[in-house]
């Protein structure tokens, strides 16, 4: 039976600040659950299921939140489903609820991703609970050094993507950072925290969540709204150690964007696909991505970032909202890329928004770039690849 279709009805995020009115955990989920009920016109008595990811527990060291949250979701009574893949989880959640969807198990689901990490200690907690852990840049920072001596990429071209991306956040409200006077000279003379890595290449550590109403055909017919339609979704994963791996162009995230163009019928990705919100949480996995998604030819990516082709106003825009520099709770910053994809389609991404948008990639990686999940949404059903 083919599967049923699926959109995107509402969508609604939460940032985090420090200030008198600060959100407990359990507030800053319910914020962005809500917020995304009212944008589909939806109430809790209209959701069939929740599905809920976040990155490991002992990040906050709230163990099986799925639980403790039920009431701040409406959950009591109703399947609450949890999803846990590494920092690509905030888009494995959305897939997770696109299939139950599509399944024709539910007709509408709530899906919510978060972190909390003024809370607890990611370094510590991804480090397995060892003190002096290397942090994710760490990891990926030689795999970067790689990226660069085999495409022979210029030094700037970091620097370059770090600004653009933060530009981008001025024009967005939920951005976690705004640095209004972010500049290449400001990126390159901020402190090396991970040869070639600055400072200023580098994610936050963000408190935030994200939410998603997903329905199917008949909910959207019956809503009025303005749907994004999930087109295709792909997830994959490999060891992340083995012989021979190659960690510039990760055999699992070649094979998610091919499985996933291979679903939707779409034969040239930078024709075809309008922009792209990727998981960029250190400035240079731009173009590693654009190649590794077959966006880009290898060693071509660069050359995209540096002709201006990846900004708002370039002929594939990149991380419109500010992307994973701009704002990073780790379990939320996939369904980000994802929620932010749909916002381009359904032409409600205010300021950031590019103009015409029609199709457009959500994107997530996790673990040691080991975790890939892919999705492609549309503003019709059928966009006729």
């Amino acid at each position: 039976m083919a599967p049923r279709p699926c959109a995107v009805l509402g969508v609604g995020q939460t940032k985090y600040k420090r200030r008198r009115d600060d959100l407990t955990l359990d507030g800053l989920v319910r914020e962005a659950a809500f917020r995304a009920l009212e944008d589909a016109g939806a109430g809790l008595d209209d959701i069939d299921a929740i599905v809920l990811g976040k990155a490991p527990d002992a990040l906050e060291g709230v163990m099986m939140p799925l639980l403790s949250l039920c009431d701040a979701l409406g959950a009591v009574g109703k399947p609450i489903h949890r999803v846990h893949t590494a920092g690509s989880v905030g888009a494995s959640t959305a897939i997770s609820a696109a299939n139950l969807v599509e399944s024709g198990l539910y007709d509408t689901v709530l899906t919510v991703a978060y972190e909390k990490q003024s809370e607890g200690n990611a370094t510590w907690a991804l480090s397995g609970g060892k003190s002096g852990g290397q942090g994710a840049g760490g990891s990926f920072a030689p795999w970067i050094r790689n990226y660069i001596a085999r495409s022979k990429a210029p030094e700037h071209i970091g620097w370059q993507v770090a600004v653009k991306d933060r530009l981008n956040a001025l024009k967005n409200p939920y951005a976690h950072l705004h640095l209004p006077d972010i500049s290449v000279e400001k990126v390159r003379e901020s402190p090396m925290l991970w040869d070639p890595l600055h400072f200023l290449e580098s994610c936050p550590s963000s408190d935030g969540a994200a939410a998603m109403v997903l329905g199917n055909d008949d909910i959207v017919r019956k809503s009025g709204r303005t749907p994004a339609w999930v087109i295709a979704h792909a997830k994959r994963t490999e060891f992340g150690q083995f012989p021979g791996r190659d960690t510039v162009r990760p055999q699992a995230g070649v094979d998610c964007s091919a499985a996933l163009y291979a679903k939707a019928g779409i034969t040239n990705p930078r024709e075809q696909i309008d922009c792209a919100e990727l998981y960029v949480p250190f400035s240079w996995y731009e173009p590693m991505w654009l190649e590794g998604h077959d966006i880009a030819a290898e060693g071509e990516g660069w050359k995209m970032t540096d002709a201006g082709d990846t900004e708002l106003g370039g002929s594939f825009p990149v991380n419109m909202s500010g992307g994973v520099l701009s704002s990073n709770p780790i379990g939320a910053s996939g369904m980000i890329r994802c929620l932010e994809a749909a916002n381009q389609v359904r032409g409600t991404a205010g300021e950031y928004q590019v103009e015409g948008a029609r199709t457009a990639i959500g994107h997530a990686y996790g673990g040691a770039a080991q975790y890939f999940a892919m999705w492609i949404v549309a503003s019709e059903l059928n966009p006729g690849f």
